[in-house]
Order: C-alpha cells, then structure tokens, then sequence
C-alpha cells in the first residue's frame, strides 16, 4: 500500500563528456583523425553515420577488433554515451542518464533486463520511459544487435519518443 515511500533516490550518471570523446580523444589512425571530428560529431541524427562507420572499422579490421577485445568496455561507453546524446537532443524531452541500478529500483521498467556492466540509462520520471544505448551498443559491436545498424537504432528511438 505505501510501497512509492520505499522507492530508491534516482542517481544522476551524466554522460555528455564521455560522448565528446569521440572527438577529443582520437587515435592517431589517419581515418579516426579525419572523420572523428567535431565538426562531424555534432551530435546531430546525421552524425551518427560517422559512428557507424568507425563502429564498423573496429569490427571487420584487425587492429580494430584487437582494440575492440582489449577496450571493449571504453568502446561502449564512448559510442554509447554519444548516441544516447544525440537521442536526448533531439526527443527534447525529460530525458536525463541514471546509473541503471538506481533505475532498476525505481522503475518496473528495467524488471527482467539484466545489466552486464555498469551502463547507465536514458531515463524519463514523468513518462517512466527507459532508453538503453550502451546496453545496444554493447549487442552491436558483440555482433548480436537486432539493428542493422546504430542510425536505425538512434532513427527509431527518437522516433518511439517524440
């Protein structure tokens, strides 16, 4: 009956400076360098074609995937922080990053969803709404993401939200 007094405090993970180091932080590979830019990296729907195809570079080249075995879990917070922002900008909504565990215990949303790392979500209090973009990009760069691509994925969650 007053099961809402015993709701956990939500924890506040923002990651908007994790996603600006996808062009602060660049390898010295000639590709990263010219194309992972931030004027390419705007944080708007279009640049996230730029995402995919580094994405796509760490998956099918032999230095990316040794990169990708080795710092796997720096790949998913990068890329993912940065679509997740890219997503939140242009919902505008009351969408703001959470750790996922304050989330789990909060919301029955995340009931079932197991968290392998220590991702934080995308998380709207007033519609109770939980957005997962490190969780997918995760299941993207492991090969097993149910999107062709992470622009459908970003294209379809904005879509779904706004």
């Amino acid at each position: 009956m007053f099961g809402f007094l015993y709701k956990t405090k939500l924890r506040k993970n923002d990651l908007k400076g994790i996603a600006k180091l996808m062009y602060q932080d660049v390898s010295e590979d000639a590709w990263d360098k010219d194309n992972l830019t931030r004027r390419n990296l705007d944080f708007t729907v279009e640049s996230v074609r730029y995402i995919d195809l580094y994405a796509k570079r760490l998956m099918n080249t032999v230095i990316g995937t040794e990169l990708l075995n080795k710092y796997f879990g720096n790949f998913v917070n990068r890329i993912g922080a940065y679509i997740g922002e890219v997503i939140k900008n242009n919902i505008k909504q009351d969408f703001y990053w959470y750790e996922f565990e304050s989330v789990y215990h909060y919301s029955s949303k995340l009931d079932g969803v197991y968290n392998r790392g220590s991702y934080s979500v995308l998380y709207s209090k007033k519609r109770d709404i939980v957005i997962l973009p490190l969780v997918v990009v995760s299941q993207f760069l492991e090969g097993n993401s149910p999107y062709p691509n992470i622009l459908n994925y970003v294209e379809e969650m904005i879509k779904q939200n706004s």
